[in-house]
């Protein structure tokens, strides 16, 4: 599947023909790249001093773009200190309690044993939704009513977990804008009720990033990232128009790198991040 960039090249000129500087400027700002890795894009290109075609222009972005990614996502493993408990955060509407059933999944195919909690107890159909996909995954889903204390469910799915012997407990949260600070402040407090049974509790804490929202997903993970500190990223809507460059300008800006990606709506559709293979499909 040919990347962005090289779809929007290939629209200007041929792979090995000469290309206009200022369309490749304005390819590489709108790629969602950022500002700092789009500059040193076309900072290099301007010092190698070749004439400009699709190929050499490819290269480059994907040779800046690389240093910031790992060459794949480090996959989940059991503790043998008890139950791997990952938190995941995210603005509403970015698939978080998809990709909490699809990572849930994802950890009993390879035979681990998972328990969800539905900590979104804001958003009645979350609750619901995540009932329905624990149906039909096989796996139990620990929730309460509507209105209760996250903190406290968190704490509770937890104890739980320890006495069941589970591997993974996987907290869907609720969607919070990063700009409401006391529902930000809400998420430090499910980390401490966590860290009242595990003081090592998240072990992990994933941010679960929209890749059509461009820029506004850097702030977004600067600002979950200040409240509980990220683990890494789970990117989605990669199979729709977003082009994912909002990857490397998160990575670039905070050091938190991409684990997942979302690559359809099915259980199964949760993979591994492998940097070749995203670099190809997003530029």
């Amino acid at each position: 599947m040919a990347g962005w960039l090289q779809g929007v090249l290939g629209r200007i000129t041929g792979a090995h023909e000469a290309v206009d500087w200022d369309d490749v400027e304005a390819a590489i700002w709108q790629s969602d790249l950022g500002a700092p890795t789009a500059t040193a894009i076309l900072e290099s290109l301007r010092a190698k001093g070749l004439a400009l075609h699709a190929g050499n222009v490819l290269e480059t972005a994907r040779s800046e773009a690389a240093r910031y990614l790992p060459e794949r996502g480090a996959e989940l493993t059991p503790s043998p200190d008890g139950p791997v408990v990952i938190l995941m955060v995210g603005v509403n509407g970015t698939g978080k309690t998809t990709s909490s059933a699809k990572l849930g999944a994802r950890m009993k195919a390879r035979g681990h044993s998972v328990l969800l909690c539905a900590a979104d107890t804001f958003r009645a159909a979350a609750v619901e939704q995540l009932k329905s996909w624990g149906d039909k995954l096989g796996v139990e889903v620990v929730s309460s009513e509507y209105g209760a204390d996250p903190a406290a469910l968190c704490h509770d799915a937890l104890a739980k977990a320890r006495r069941l012997k589970v591997d993974f407990l996987i907290c869907d949260t609720a969607g919070r804008l990063h700009t409401k600070s006391n529902l930000m402040q809400e998420l430090a407090k499910v980390k401490r009720s966590l860290g009242k049974l595990d003081p090592s509790a998240p072990h992990e804490v994933f941010l679960v990033a929209d890749t059509t929202t461009g820029s506004n997903a850097v702030v977004q993970a600067k600002e979950f990232h200040a409240a509980t500190p990220l683990t890494g990223l789970i990117l989605t809507k990669l199979d729709g128009s977003g082009k994912g460059g909002v990857a490397v300008a998160i990575a670039r800006e905070t050091g938190i790198t991409p684990r997942f990606i979302g690559t359809g709506e099915g259980a199964t559709d949760l993979a591994l991040f492998d940097r070749s293979a995203f670099l190809e499909r997003m530029l």
